[in-house]
């Protein structure tokens, strides 16, 4: 089936560019546009795309709130944050408001289409190096918390050894296979793990999963795995 796509950018010539790009994929339709976030909302409750991609400054109402309000009313619709990134402040807010990933604006094509299917299929896009850059440049806005295995929340406490250890591992930004190899076991059993700490932890994705390591405080060593 196709992926359905809103597109939301106060750029008519940005929207343009997009649709052109997505709708010569076999798999994906581009079933509207919205040139600010107010309108993304309408259009998303009206058309039910799989996939929203958002711009964050936009006038009458930017993405972060855009992405909000469309999240709460349809948890199925998944969000792509465009983000210039070093210029935007806003990212990590927008992750928090229910985004499933972000994206570069001038990021090629490709990345852009990689990114739309994978948030489709329920998967977030949390690029290792980006996110890296991302929890670096906004970590003063987070607590210092205390060490790796303290009781911060009661819901750690559900996790085993093994998942913790995982879930610093997402919160570090690496993938799947990085995972894998850091610990020395096979990727399957990494995302049986992923998906347990999913559900103990009522995370949706691994976006979720950074921020909510982060926001109780917990950390590698500096060593890593």
């Amino acid at each position: 089936m196709s992926i359905r796509v809103l597109i939301t950018d106060d750029q008519e010539l940005v929207r343009l560019g997009f649709r052109m790009v997505l709708d010569a994929q076999e798999d994906i339709t581009v079933v509207g546009e919205a040139g600010d976030g107010e309108e993304a909302v309408r259009r998303a409750a009206e058309l039910r795309p799989d996939v929203v991609v958002m711009d964050v400054r936009m006038p009458t109402m930017n993405g972060i709130e855009a992405t909000r309000r469309i999240v709460e009313a349809d948890g199925d619709e998944r969000v792509l944050i465009l983000t210039t990134f070093d210029l935007d402040a806003y990212v990590l807010e927008a992750l928090r408001a229910g985004a499933s990933g972000f994206l570069l604006k001038d990021a090629p094509p490709g990345d852009l289409i990689a990114a739309i299917r994978t948030i489709a299929t329920g998967d977030a896009v949390v690029a290792p190096s980006v996110t890296r850059r991302l929890l670096d440049s906004y970590r003063h806005l987070l607590p210092d918390g205390d060490p790796p295995g303290s009781p911060l929340d009661p819901s750690i406490e559900e996790l085993t050894p093994r998942e913790r250890e995982v879930l610093l591992e997402v919160a570090a930004g690496y993938s799947n296979g990085e995972i894998a190899s850091r610990l020395f076991v096979t990727e399957a059993t990494v995302k049986s793990h992923v998906g347990s700490i999913f559900m103990k932890l009522g995370l949706r994705d691994r976006v979720q999963a950074v921020i909510f390591a982060y926001e109780r405080g917990l950390r590698q060593s500096n060593g890593g795995g």
